[in-house]
C-alpha cells in the first residue's frame, strides 16, 4: 500500500474519531447533572480522563513498537467506542467515571496513528503530513461539538451513541483497508518504565520538545476557559454565537496547517518555525488580554490560532526525526500522555486566574506561552547540533 494512501486513510479515521470527541464537549456537563454532576465534579471528571490517559498512552505507544501498530489502533478505537456505549447507558455517576477512565485507557490512537505517519514519511515530508493528521483532528474537533449539539435535540443520549458508531467505523475501516507500517520485530511482551515519563526530559532533542509542547497545550487549554468567560460576560455573546467563534478560530489552525508545506519551503528548519510561530503566539495572546472588544479581541484569537497551528506538525515532526525507528511509538507516546495533562492542568488554573479577572486567563496563557518559548529556543540549539 502506498504511504499517501496509508496517510490518507489515518486522516480519515482520525478525523471522525475527533468528531466523536468534540461530540462529547457541549453535552457532558448538562448530562451528568442528573447524576449529581457539578463544577466541582465535572473538574476531576475530565482529569480522570487525562490522568488515565497520561498513563496508558506511552504504554500502548510502547507496544505498538513491539507488536505493531495497526493492532493497536484497532483496539483503542473499539475501546473508544465501548466508552460512548457506557456513558450513554451511564445509571449514575460511577459509571460515568468509569465511562472516561476508559476512553483514557484506550485513548493512545492519536500516539499510534502519529507513528504510523512517522513510519511512512521520509524527514522532509514528515511536517507536512503531520500537518495533514493535524488538520483532520482539528477540523473534527471543530464540527463536532455542533454534530453533538444537533443530535441532542432527538435525545440528550442519541450523540453519545452516534459517537460510538464512528469510533467502531473507524476500527473497521482500520482493520479491513489499514496496512502495517511497522513490522514486529520484537514478539516479546512489550515493557514500559514508568521513570521514561521522566527520563525523557535527559533526551537532548525529545526532552526539550515534550517539554514545549507541554508548556504550549497548557497555555492553549488556559485560553479556551479565557474564551468562553470572555465572550459570555464580556461581549455578552449566546452560546450558538460562542460556538460559531470557536469554529473560526479552529479553522485558522487548520488553515495554517494546509499551509506547512510551503512554510517548509521558505524556512528548512522546523526548530526556526516553531520558535517564531511561538513568538507570535505570546503576542498574539497579550493582545487578547488588552482587548476590550469584539474587533480586538477577535484579531487576537485569530491571530493566536493561526500560529498555534504550527505547534504540533513541527513538534511532532522534530521528535520523530530524532528518534529510533524502534521507540517512536513510545516516545509519541510519552509526550502525548503531558498533552493530556497539560489539558488538565490549563483549565485547572485558568478557573483560579478568571476568579480575579476576565482578561487573567489571557496573560497567565501568555506567561505560559513564553516559558515554552524558553524551552523552544533550547530545543533549537539542540535540533541544530
Amino acid at each position: 500500500m502506498k504511504a499517501s494512501k496509508i496517510l490518507w486513510i489515518l486522516a480519515f479515521v482520525c478525523l471522525i474519531d475527533s468528531i466523536g470527541f468534540g461530540i462529547m464537549i457541549p453535552l457532558i456537563y448538562s448530562y451528568g447533572k442528573k447524576f449529581g454532576l457539578n463544577k466541582e465534579t465535572l473538574g476531576l471528571l475530565t482529569a480522570a480522563y487525562s490522568l488515565a490517559q497520561f498513563f496508558a498512552t506511552p504504554i500502548l505507544g510502547g507496544m505498538s513498537d513491539k507488536i505493531g501498530r495497526k493492532l493497536l489502533l484497532v483496539i483503542c478505537l473499539f475501546g473508544t467506542c465501548l466508552s460512548f456505549v457506557l456513558f450513554g447507558m451511564a445509571g449514575s455517576l460511577t459509571m460515568l467515571f468509569l465511562a472516561r477512565i476508559l476512553d483514557g485507557l484506550t485513548g493512545g490512537d492519536i500516539s499510534v496513528a502519529q507513528a504510523m505517519v512517522a513510519d511512512i514519511s521520509p524527514s522532509s515530508e514528515r511536517a507536512k503530513n503531520f500537518g495533514i493528521l493535524g488538520s483532520a483532528f482539528g477540523l473534527g474537533y471543530v464540527i463536532g461539538p455542533a454534530i453533538g449539539g444537533l443530535l441532542s435535540g432527538f435525545g440528550i443520549t442519541v450523540p453519545f451513541f452516534f459517537a460510538a458508531a464512528l469510533s467502531l467505523t473507524g476500527a473497521l475501516l482500520s482493520l479491513i483497508f489499514l496496512k502495517e507500517t511497522h513490522p514486529k520485530k520484537n514478539t516479546k511482551q512489550a515493557r514500559f518504565i514508568y521513570r521514561s515519563l521522566f527520563t525523557i526530559f535527559k533526551r537532548p532533542v525529545a526532552g526539550p520538545a515534550v517539554l514545549t509542547g507541554f508548556l504550549l497545550t497548557t497555555a492553549q487549554f488556559v485560553m479556551l476557559i479565557g474564551f468562553q468567560t470572555f465572550s459570555s460576560d464580556k461581549l455578552k455573546l449566546t452560546p450558538t454565537q460562542t460556538g460559531l467563534f470557536y469554529g473560526g478560530f479552529g479553522l485558522t489552525g487548520i488553515l495554517m496547517q494546509m499551509g506547512v508545506p510551503l512554510i517548509n519551503k521558505w524556512i528548512s528548519s522546523r526548530a526556526l518555525i516553531l520558535l517564531g510561530s511561538t513568538i507570535c503566539c505570546a503576542a498574539a495572546m497579550l493582545f487578547s488580554g488588552l482587548a476590550t472588544g469584539m474587533i480586538s479581541f477577535a484579531i487576537g484569537i485569530g491571530a493566536y490560532g493561526f500560529f498555534n497551528g504550527l505547534r504540533n506538525p513541527m513538534l511532532n515532526a522534530i521528535i520523530a526525526d530524532h528518534s529510533k525507528v524502534s521507540e517512536q511509538g513510545e516516545i509519541m507516546g510519552i509526550n502525548q500522555s503531558y498533552t493530556s495533562i497539560g489539558q488538565a492542568v490549563g483549565p485547572a488554573i485558568a478557573g483560579l486566574a478568571a476568579a480575579i479577572s476576565l482578561q487573567m486567563p489571557f496573560f497567565l496563557a501568555g506567561v505560559l506561552i513564553l516559558a515554552g518559548l524558553a524551552a523552544s529556543i533550547r530545543l533549537k540549539h539542540r535540533a541544530t547540533e
